[in-house]
């Protein structure tokens, strides 16, 4: 096999262990979605095994793309592909650790009783959950477009996570424990955090295709929002 069909080959590889992690982390979410809103004991001992199974795909893809990166001389686009893959397996990590550390929270408040503002953060949650999904399936098709659709959901995640911190601070009366306002405090902010990852996966998803940089597009999409306000 020459250089260049090897690539081809390493590359379409590489990439299907990309989309097989994505599928794991996801896996992941939904699960501790399950955990911490269904109260779900079982599912949350789950978690620790997909994420080294997470882990391991992220040591692997790093190694098999920095080895692509110097062996094969690759050209602009296959080297911005292989780039972008491997800032994408860092997003997919860290969302796949808030997972896990969700997973836990939901542990430790099985002993109290449901808190006012678990409604509003399970809503939080699908939306973060929906942002994962759609940047996955632009990784899927390749589709350029999905950065700004994102990142408008990220918005309204960044204002889910204000609002609920509001509320959660604003508490004048608790009774017994404030470990419960501890841990949900902790919780959406590990939501937030895993829909900025989402979000920067779907800009890198825009980089591969269009080579422009989340900075770019995000002035882009601010100046179109503008015009339509105006």
């Amino acid at each position: 096999m020459n250089e260049s069909k090897q690539f081809k080959h390493r590359s379409r590889r590489l990439e299907q262990d990309l989309l097989l992690m994505g599928a794991l982390v996801e896996q992941s979410f939904r699960l501790a979605h399950r955990s911490l809103f269904q109260r779900e004991i079982g599912i949350a001992e789950q978690i620790p095994k997909i994420d080294r199974k997470i882990d391991e795909f992220y040591h692997q893809i790093e190694i098999e793309c920095a080895e692509l990166m110097t062996i094969a001389s690759p050209v602009a686009q296959d080297l911005r592909r292989l780039s972008a893959f491997m800032q994408m397996v860092r997003d997919l990590e860290r969302i796949g650790d808030y997972a896990k550390d969700i997973a836990e929270i939901s542990l430790k408040l099985l002993p109290y009783p449901e808190h006012a503002c678990i409604p509003a953060i399970e809503q939080m949650s699908h939306h973060a959950r929906a942002m994962l999904e759609s940047s996955l399936a632009a990784l899927t098709s390749l589709d350029g477009t999905a950065g700004p659709t994102v990142h408008k959901l990220d918005d309204d995640v960044d204002r889910a996570y204000d609002d609920i911190y509001h509320a959660l601070a604003s508490q004048t009366h608790i009774q017994g424990s404030i470990e419960p306002t501890i841990l949900l405090a902790l919780a959406i902010r590990h939501l937030e955090r895993m829909a900025d990852h989402a979000t920067n996966i779907a800009y890198r998803v825009t980089f591969i295709v269009t080579g422009s940089r989340k900075s770019q597009l995000a002035q882009q999409f601010a100046d179109s929002q503008s015009h339509t306000i105006n």
